[in-house]
């Protein structure tokens, strides 16, 4: 009698632990984000991908123009260089909870089929993350 009631507490115990709520992996939701951004670069819209940077302050609109010149020009060499950047796929993402940032792994596939890995440092702000 004594071995079923141990049972059934032990059981009880393990069924209340298992219902606690997990929060997903930090450095999982940077993967996400990164591969967001770097996804928007690919589809030629170049405004969000500026906007995926972490930028605390207004910046000057000339500067914020320039950055996305600066990602127009980019996508180009990279077309010019490897037929262009065709797919971005997350190897890994290391996140650093006490400091609020990560960095992401990314690995580019070019159209000429060559393949470059790309470390991409992200910060997280008000609970989003950004590129740094």
């Amino acid at each position: 009698m004594k071995k079923l009631l141990f049972f059934m507490i032990f059981s009880m115990g393990l069924g209340l632990s298992s219902c606690k709520e997990e929060s997903p992996d930090p450095g999982y939701l940077a993967g996400i984000a990164a591969k967001g951004y770097y996804d928007l670069l690919l589809e030629g819209k170049y405004e969000e991908y500026v906007a995926g940077f972490n930028q605390p302050y207004r910046i000057p609109k000339g500067y914020h123009e320039q950055l996305v010149l600066n990602a127009e020009m980019y996508v180009e060499q990279q077309q010019k260089e490897h037929a262009g950047m065709k797919k971005i796929d997350v190897l890994n993402a290391k996140a650093d909870t006490a400091r609020h940032v990560a960095d992401v792994f990314l690995q580019v596939a070019y159209g000429d089929s060559t393949k470059e890995q790309i470390v991409v440092p992200m910060v997280e702000v008000k609970g989003e993350w950004k590129m740094r």
